[in-house]
């Protein structure tokens, strides 16, 4: 159970003093990964492999909950301090944040999270001068690692604390403030990105408009006046998310395609399968390019014995990189099928001429993002390969004596390019959007004095329930957008971690409430 494939085998055969090509890791699929799986089953992996392979007996490990969260780390806390300079017009103009990051007791993947960190510090706001320092601290507590975000919602609250407080302070609304200080077309990143397709503000006030947002913020006002113990709040939170690995050589991907005489399709990935969907969208992505039905193509389990080398299932980039790898391998196949094509024949009878007149029927397929190589320190190059956006709107009551609260209603807006299967995307948008309303608003790791961690479990680590879904619950797309900057598999973007952040809206949203409350 992995979501690196790759590394597993790497690494197992370090341990076993074997070469690679004498290991194997293969994964038919995960029940979920969220970046747990990306380096901390490789120990596990390891434990079974050195047991089997000296009795010479299949060896099976599974791990209790408790024992799962003792020991495999979680998301990397963050603490931000921040100084926010603005002009005479409430213009943002510098920055100046040092981020502090908790590793535990190795660095893992700690570097890397705080890279992304201080690529999203800005979140969606245009600030002339940035000082970004990141510091990675080790500390008494099983090693932190991937999660789902990756320091980019941790960076990204830290943007939205900031936004928020200022505009409390010098007496703006939240929106109003937010509103003016956004990044415009053209405009580039503190990383020196320019920001091109830039279409979060369109999609930022469809969204407010939909949502029907001022004048539900009109009545949740006259709502506080009267009631004295309970009070609501709304929140309307955009963000961006670069998309790419900041690792350099991890942005590649490979896939194998064999088409056999009777015309069915083996389709074969780097990509590992946990729920996300990445399995039907590859076979969508054959079944255009070969201009076959679904039904036709089989995929088989991921195995570094039939795609070698390849990147972990990570990064919201899965889809962008593995798409592009099959589709370099359809249109291999494509170009040895065209003079059989030309004659117009039904697939089945392409094959079976192809196949006579010795025409290979199998093509490795293989991609690397371009344009990428950014240089930390001479702040150059290339840093992510495009951004996926959005904005969501949440609505809260909050019980002032109790401090419970119910989310009566979130609306969750993304810019997703031209989606290739926009039923699995709503799926993502909505997980993503629950899981990072637990993340700010339930949840919290505690740990005893020598480091070891005490929440083991649902029983005492309160992730979100049945009833702590929004009352109402809408999900929508940007409308009248145009992607020509977007050199992805049929201009689609990746969906996994983006919309993470956006479930904090509702943790602002709470923050609003307890505002109307100390009013008082």
């Amino acid at each position: 159970s992995t979501q690196n494939a790759n590394e597993t085998q790497a690494v197992v055969a370090s341990v076993l003093g074997l070469s690679a090509n004498k290991i194997a890791c293969k994964v038919k699929r995960l029940g979920g990964g969220f970046g747990g799986k990306e380096s901390r089953t490789i120990p596990l992996a390891c434990i079974t492999s050195i047991a089997s392979y000296h009795t010479k007996r299949p060896v099976r490990c599974m791990l209790d909950r408790n024992e799962d969260m003792a020991i495999s780390g979680q998301r990397n806390p963050f603490m931000g301090k921040w100084k926010v300079g603005l002009d005479e017009n409430n213009k943002l103009v510098a920055l100046d944040t040092e981020l502090y990051l908790n590793a535990g007791w190795s660095s893992d993947l700690s570097v890397a999270v705080m890279e992304r960190a201080l690529g999203h510090i800005d979140n969606v706001y245009y600030i002339p001068n940035v000082r970004a320092v990141g510091r990675c601290c080790r500390t008494n507590i099983h090693s932190n690692t991937a999660f789902r975000g990756f320091g980019g919602p941790q960076a990204n609250v830290i943007a939205e604390t900031y936004m928020t407080e200022i505009a409390e302070r010098i007496g703006m609304t939240q929106e109003q403030f937010r509103e003016m200080n956004f990044y415009k077309e053209g405009q580039t990143t503190h990383f020196d990105q320019e920001l091109k397709d830039w279409h979060l503000p369109k999609g930022y006030f469809q969204l407010k408009e939909k949502s029907n947002f001022d004048a539900r913020k009109a009545a949740i006002e006259e709502f506080n006046k009267q009631s004295k113990w309970r009070k609501r709040g709304i929140s309307l939170i955009p963000t961006k998310y670069g998309i790419s690995f900041t690792a350099l050589h991890l942005n590649q991907a490979g896939a194998m395609i064999h088409i056999y005489h009777d015309g069915s399709v083996l389709l074969s990935h780097g990509g590992v399968e946990m729920g996300q969907g990445l399995h039907t969208k590859m076979i969508q992505v054959c079944a255009e390019g070969l201009q076959i039905p679904l039904d036709m193509i089989h995929i088989v389990e991921t195995s570094t014995d039939k795609v070698a080398n390849a990147s972990p299932t990570a990064a919201s980039a899965s889809s962008d990189m593995n798409g592009m790898a099959v589709k370099n391998a359809c249109d291999q196949i494509n170009e040895r099928l065209e003079p059989y094509r030309a004659k117009g024949l039904p697939w089945k009878e392409i094959v079976h001429h192809a196949y006579f007149d010795r025409v290979n029927l199998s093509a490795n397929g293989f991609y690397k993002v371009p344009d990428l190589g950014y240089k930390w320190g001479e702040n150059k190059g290339q840093l992510f390969f495009y951004f996926t956006m959005g904005a969501a709107v949440s609505e809260v009551e909050v019980d002032l004596l109790t401090g419970s609260h119910t989310v009566i209603r979130s609306d969750v807006n993304m810019d997703l390019g031209r989606s290739i299967n926009p039923s699995i995307d709503i799926g993502q948008i909505e997980g993503a959007f629950i899981q990072g309303m637990g993340w700010s608003t339930t949840e919290e790791s505690l740990y005893f004095p020598n480091g070891r961690l005490f929440t083991q479990g649902p029983g005492n680590y309160k992730i979100p329930g049945f009833q702590c879904i929004p009352q109402e619950f809408n999900i929508s797309f940007f409308e009248d957008v145009t992607h020509e900057s977007v050199k992805t598999v049929y201009k689609s973007k990746g969906v996994g971690e983006p919309p993470l952040f956006l479930g904090t809206s509702v943790y602002f949203a709470i923050r609003n409430a307890l505002w109307y409350a100390r009013q008082e």
